[in-house]
């Protein structure tokens, strides 16, 4: 419990405002999302609404562990089988695609993360499946966040409704604690059993970030860093910022 920075009252009033700037953010940009849309012009829309609330994206110039360049835009935007860390380009969105977004909020240097997928127009009864499973996973999580309650149970939520949906897990990309930087300790796992792992803490900030396709469990690393299907099935990502209180949850970016 060492490596994990536990944050105080004061710490989650200012996490309260980044979370909310985040939430008003990826509403603005779900409302957006239709053909002929470009993935550039969605993360334009997000730079320009997080400025005017007074905060930063926290995307944008970071660079992660492994990474070769810092990251050049403010939303990752993920197509179809793009798993996570899609760089939003000229593409735009077509009929049956569907866009997994993410984005992080800095206000006052305090972080929060989420991420949801969007349907483009009509799509198949299968990328339903595989949207409906993953999000659905992410709120079984959350109602795993009671202090006491172990890391083992927010992976078993999530890993159970993925072998009810008959979608695969991603292997090896996880969640995270959050707050003072973007990625800190622990890791979240989207698997798990019951009872094993770290405890849940009052004061803990985690990220919980569920990703699944339709196809393969594996994931393969692409020449701009993204991280896409390895056999380009669609894959679908939801994220929250849960912070863990005395009482049980909190969701800091609903």
């Amino acid at each position: 419990m060492d490596s994990v920075r536990l944050k105080t009252e004061r710490d989650l009033q200012f996490l309260r405002i980044s979370g909310k700037i985040l939430s008003r953010t990826l509403l603005l940009l779900k409302k957006e999302v239709r053909v002929g849309v470009s993935l550039k012009h969605l993360d334009n829309l997000a730079r320009a609404f997080i400025k005017d609330e007074g905060a930063i994206p926290t995307f944008l110039g970071y660079t992660p562990d492994g990474a070769g360049k810092p990251y050049p835009a403010a939303i990752c935007a993920s197509v179809n089988d793009t798993i996570v860390h899609g760089i939003p380009g000229n593409y735009e969105l077509k009929e049956g695609d569907i866009l997994s977004i993410d984005l992080g909020v800095t206000f006052e240097g305090y972080i929060t993360d989420a991420a949801i997928t969007v349907p483009v127009g009509k799509i198949s009864k299968d990328a339903r499946r595989l949207i409906t499973a993953t999000e659905k996973s992410l709120q079984n999580a959350i109602h795993e966040c009671f202090p006491g309650n172990t890391l083992g149970d927010i992976g078993y939520a999530i890993e159970s409704v993925a072998k009810k949906a008959e979608v695969s897990v991603i292997e090896g990309l996880t969640g995270h604690g959050v707050g003072f930087d973007l990625h800190e300790d622990p890791s979240i796992f989207n698997k798990g059993k019951k009872g094993n792992g770290m405890k849940l803490k009052p004061g803990m900030v985690i990220a919980i970030e569920p990703m699944f396709s339709l196809g393969s469990p594996y994931a393969t690393i692409a020449r701009d860093d993204s991280f896409k299907t390895k056999d380009k099935s669609l894959s679908a990502h939801f994220e929250h910022t849960i912070a863990i209180t005395e009482k049980g949850y909190e969701v800091l970016t609903a």
